[in-house]
């Protein structure tokens, strides 16, 4: 299947050598490793109470992002509650590497920001579509002439109007706010974009403070929490959360099968090794098939990556995999020989039963423990903790019979609309999508739609 692929080299190589996997590995491990985080939290307080300053939020807009509307829509509540200076900045979308499917990611933002919008008392449009080019440029200019003090408000507003296709209301809004010529609105989002990339971040829709980043309102229950052992926001609700992350839902209800949980996964990912056991014990535990998709990871299957990005995602995994109680890390990265030798023992560990514990294994092993897979040892370690024989899995590993399934499965995925895992789709009785979501940070999401569907049945 490799072969078409291109090697991209890299940070997207599918195939580093034994050297680079393990510095690589090294970096990782350092990054998310336990305290690391605190460490830097702490350092940024210093250095702000030494230098005088307010406690300062960055936030990064990009007016044609769903997931940036519900951020603005997020402004004013924090700012009412914590006492931060708020500087915001207009930029473009990611590029390049940092954007590999251009065509799919807007209309997956438009998707999702509808689906989880309700559950953060937020509000997107379901079946909105693509705002007009010009519009975006009539919004960015507002935005470019509003005073930081006046960019909450003045943010949800042209939002609005902007997902509505509504001109009439954008004229409305710029003879309200300002506005500035179209050539000053592009200065201010090259200036926005070089601050964002001077920070070492690519999207719109980002939260910045003290040295961190925080993406849209789904990271914003880390942001909180920090500004609270600060002592900010006393008085007003101290300990709860304007934005906490939406609880799963087990529930008392079970589907008894009629329900079909697809879990597109992949052996690579530091996301999909966050949520992996928990979606196991989701379906289990409401009665839901479990079907596990396996599909490549991305840079094994042509989609580019850049540096920056999989730090970002490598230490915010950690962070979220501490929320859930779970200390991430050390890492010994899979990519390349270690996770086609896992795949090639797949279809064997399923036809015992043990297929779904074969990859909670392999990615325990090699993000939570810091197993290094392409060593035999490794790997025999992987199989022998699922329940299955070494001296069995020696006799298939290193066939290719995988390779159409995994390629079944990306077609699939790409098909409804999502490219990266872990990605969920649940299909009732007659296997009719009844929804999809992208991210370990969705879970929740799937697991209410079940209870809901159950209670109704």
């Amino acid at each position: 299947m490799s072969e078409q692929f291109t090697e991209q080299g890299g940070a997207s190589t599918m195939d580093p050598s034994r050297l680079r996997r393990w510095l690589t590995s090294r970096l990782l491990s350092a990054l998310v490793k336990p305290g690391r985080l605190q460490r830097a939290e702490d350092k940024a307080e210093r250095q702000r109470v030494a230098s005088k300053l307010p406690h300062r939020l960055e936030y990064f807009h990009q007016v044609d992002d769903a997931y940036s509307h519900l951020a603005a829509q997020a402004l004013r509540p924090l700012l009412q509650r914590y006492p931060v200076e708020l500087v915001p900045h207009l930029v473009s979308g990611p590029s390049g590497a940092n954007l590999p499917e251009p065509d799919l990611l807007p209309a997956l933002g438009r998707y999702d920001a509808a689906l989880v919008a309700p559950h953060y008392g937020l509000e997107y449009p379901a079946g909105a579509g693509a705002p007009a080019p010009e519009l975006c440029l009539r919004a960015q200019c507002i935005l470019a002439a509003v005073a930081p003090a006046e960019f909450p408000e003045a943010a949800v507003a042209v939002g609005q109007a902007l997902v509505a296709g509504d001109g009439a209301a954008l004229e409305a809004l710029g003879a309200q706010y300002g506005s500035v010529a179209p050539a000053r609105a592009q200065q201010a989002v090259v200036a926005g974009t070089a601050r964002r990339k001077a920070l070492q971040h690519y999207s719109g829709a980002m939260f910045h403070y003290g040295g961190q980043w925080y993406w849209g309102v789904d990271r914003l229950y880390h942001l909180e929490r920090r500004w609270q052992s600060l002592g900010l926001g006393q008085g007003q609700g101290q300990g709860d959360l304007l934005f906490p992350r939406p609880a799963l839902e087990a529930g008392s209800y079970q589907a008894n099968g009629s329900l079909t949980l697809e879990f597109y996964a992949s052996l690579r990912s530091p996301y999909t090794a966050v949520i992996f056991d928990e979606a196991v014990a989701l379906a289990e535990h409401s009665g839901v098939r479990l079907a596990l998709r396996p599909v490549l990871p991305m840079v094994m299957r042509g989609v580019p990556a850049t540096r920056e990005k999989g730090m970002y995602i490598f230490a915010d995994a950690a962070r979220e995999a501490r929320a859930l109680g779970r200390e991430f890390g050390p890492v010994y990265d899979p990519i390349g020989e270690p996770v086609r030798r896992c795949y090639s023992l797949y279809h064997w560990a399923q036809e015992q039963g043990r297929g779904v514990a074969l990859c909670s294994e392999f990615l325990r092993a090699a993000f939570f423990q810091g197993i290094d897979t392409s060593r035999e040892r490794g790997l025999r370690q992987v199989v022998e903790c699922a329940g299955l024989s070494w001296s069995e899995a020696q006799a298939v590993i290193d066939n290719r019979d995988w390779e159409p399934m995994l390629e079944s499965n990306r077609q699939a995925m790409y098909g409804f609309g999502s490219w990266g895992v872990p990605t969920f789709r649940l299909l009732d009785a007659r296997g009719n999508t009844v929804v999809w979501a992208w991210g370990q940070d969705r879970l929740w999401l799937i697991s209410r739609v079940i209870q809901r569907l159950l209670v109704e049945a």
